[in-house]
């Protein structure tokens, strides 16, 4: 796969540095899921809103890339998860590719698309699908522990209610666990890299009237040694956008959202060429900033939107409607505990 051996040869060049090459670098993806953890509003559970609750985030945002060199399937499976190639049209890899606008419902559909078309599956990536089910798991995350949380505070046996507890208490590290697996793939989706085919340096496969560098240092200096230098708590959180909530519809959002990084490739390339991104020039430090609070407030945003779905959930075996269980009007101890 091309994104491999470009990685290869970025590890190379610089001296070895792992991360640099595949996604933002460990301060990237620790100030985007802090950023966001910090920003989530009072309606969310208290034991999200604690410092220790956004170190654990922002250290666990770095955690799909800890899952690297596991191995095949393992690493096939997960790699091409981090990007999305998309030509200047938004479209994957070239004009005969999906519109990211009609992506099928599956992951195995849009792979048997490409193939249709003549191209490679691993070297399209499938980011979208990754946020997708990322926030999907959080959403039957925030629902299991809504009805553990309910349950616990009414049962009356002793012993079922210290089995709520417990069980609640480990929903509670798995919560902090998949948020931190969402807000790595959200923040990957930040940064203009991860969306385009021109992911390190501009493709030489297309016309480059502009002259754009084609380096192939360029997507690892810019995101891991450049951005660990620049980039700023304070000044993500300055630029966070208004939680943008209403209307709400997933397959529509992520496209829209990845749309937006997309839009900053050439700027970043423009950028690039005029110096921007030396450490005397102050335009390379505030466009890394502006791109991780548009990872940041889309993380918080998802949080949010996955912790109103999860109260309109069924979950469970057999189901119980979390609505229920939380008005009173539902035991569910056979859903939670089991029955055989």
């Amino acid at each position: 796969m091309k994104r491999t051996i470009i990685a290869a040869l970025a590890l190379v060049a610089a001296g070895g540095v792992a991360m640099q090459a595949v996604a933002w670098g460990n301060t990237g993806h620790r100030l985007i899921g802090v950023a966001a953890t910090r920003a989530l509003p009072e309606e969310m559970p208290a034991f999200l809103r604690t410092p220790g609750a956004v170190a654990d985030i922002g250290e666990l945002a770095r955690e799909p890339d800890r899952w690297k060199g596991g191995g095949q399937p393992h690493d096939r499976e997960r790699d091409t998860a981090h990007f999305i190639d998309l030509d200047d049209n938004a479209h994957v890899i070239n004009a005969n590719g999906l519109s990211i606008d009609a992506l099928p419902n599956l992951k195995s559909e849009y792979d048997a698309a490409l193939v249709a078309a003549g191209l490679d599956v691993n070297d399209a990536g499938y980011l979208p699908y990754a946020i997708m089910d990322g926030y999907q798991q959080l959403v039957r995350d925030f629902a299991t522990w809504r009805v553990l949380n309910a349950a616990e505070a009414r049962e009356l046996d002793p012993g079922k209610r210290a089995w709520y507890r417990t069980d609640r208490e480990r929903r509670e590290a798995l919560i902090r666990r998949d948020m931190g697996v969402l807000a790595h793939y959200v923040g990957d989706g930040a940064q203009p890299h991860h969306t385009t085919i021109h992911f390190n340096g501009w493709s030489r496969d297309v016309a480059n009237p502009d002259g754009f560098t084609t380096s192939r240092q360029t997507h690892g200096a810019f995101e891991g040694d450049f951005t660990s230098r620049v980039a700023r708590l304070d000044a993500v959180e300055a630029a966070m956008t208004a939680p943008q909530l209403d209307g709400f519809d997933l397959k529509a959002r992520v496209p829209a959202y990845l749309k937006t990084t997309l839009a900053e490739v050439r700027p970043f390339y423009v950028l690039e060429k005029a110096g921007g991104f030396r450490d005397t020039d102050p335009r390379g430090g505030a466009f890394v900033n502006a791109r991780l609070a548009a990872g940041a407030s889309e993380l918080r945003d998802l949080y949010i939107l996955a912790w109103r779905a999860s109260a309109d959930a069924s979950i469970g075996w057999p189901a119980v409607k979390v609505a229920e269980v939380e008005a009173g009007t539902a035991d569910p101890w056979l859903a939670m505990y089991g029955e055989d």
